[in-house]
């Protein structure tokens, strides 16, 4: 059972029974958040999941096309086989940089949770860079957190998580507004300045972005013992956290994903009759 509430630093806060956050929770949250953000705002043609099988389905349709030209007993089928070839190819190039990066970008959110299993603030901006957003997305993690060691399969309490976040998004009107064109998105995590993943990550020690800006927060907790009072002293920590620096013990800091994914924006924009 989860349930849904306010915080007092205007996170609303989705709520489970489970005793952990494991870093596989996290990971599969971000992402299929990250998903609804990319069709919501208008810069992908499909669902995520849709969009994935569809060029799974345009790669395995070009390598059998290969074969059956190769195979073909007649000059009318090959050139059947290699117009349809032909489609198939221009499909898979209009898909293949956005899901390559999106393949990259998950790859190197899978290795900074492992790294990290006790992440606790992710961020989503979209717009045409980090420090001009048109979209902010914040999202905080409860401190019960226990490592995946290496599983990062989908269970019930990703289902029920990711179907509630995004009721909770779309209720505070998250997709209202979308850009003419396509845009990027930027993944941004919190870590310990210790970590050192140079390929994927670029660390952002003094990273802000424009004030003016209201992200969309969303809150996921543990019931515990312990919860309430834990989330209080976190929750004036994460009123802050976004926009300064916080120097602790650990000395947290921002860390930018380098793959960034740029939009199709296929669909017709909202100024377009």
């Amino acid at each position: 059972m989860e349930e849904e509430g306010e915080g007092e630093t205007g996170f609303t806060v989705i709520e489970t029974v489970s005793d952990t956050l494991d870093s596989s929770v996290k990971f599969h949250l971000v992402t299929d958040i990250l998903g609804f953000v990319l069709f919501m705002h208008q810069q992908i043609p499909s669902l995520l999941q849709d969009l994935t099988l569809e060029f799974d389905e345009l790669n395995t349709e070009f390598a059998e096309l290969e074969t059956a030209i190769v195979q073909a007993e007649t000059c009318s089928l090959r050139r059947k086989h290699a117009s349809r070839k032909r489609e198939v190819r221009m499909g898979i190039r209009r898909l293949d940089k956005l899901m390559n990066t999106i393949s990259s970008l998950r790859t190197a959110l899978q290795l900074m949770i492992t790294d990290f299993p006790a992440i606790q603030r992710v961020v989503l901006i979209l717009g045409p860079s980090a420090l001009r957003p048109l979209n902010v997305y914040e999202f905080n993690f409860s401190h019960e957190t226990a490592a995946s060691r290496g599983d990062f399969t989908r269970n019930r309490v990703v289902e029920t998580l990711s179907k509630k976040a995004i009721r909770v998004l779309i209720s505070k009107g998250a997709g209202s507004s979308s850009s003419a064109g396509p845009t990027k998105l930027f993944l941004l995590v919190q870590a310990p300045s210790s970590i050192n993943l140079h390929l994927h990550f670029l660390p952002k020690r003094d990273f802000r972005y424009n004030k003016k800006i209201v992200p969309f927060k969303v809150q996921f907790s543990c019931r515990t013992k312990n919860l309430e009072r834990e989330e209080c002293a976190d929750g004036t920590h994460t009123a802050k956290a976004i926009t300064s620096h916080s120097s602790n013990a650990d000395d947290v800091i921002w860390f930018q994903c380098r793959h960034i994914i740029k939009g199709l924006a296929s669909r017709a924009s909202p100024t377009e009759e």
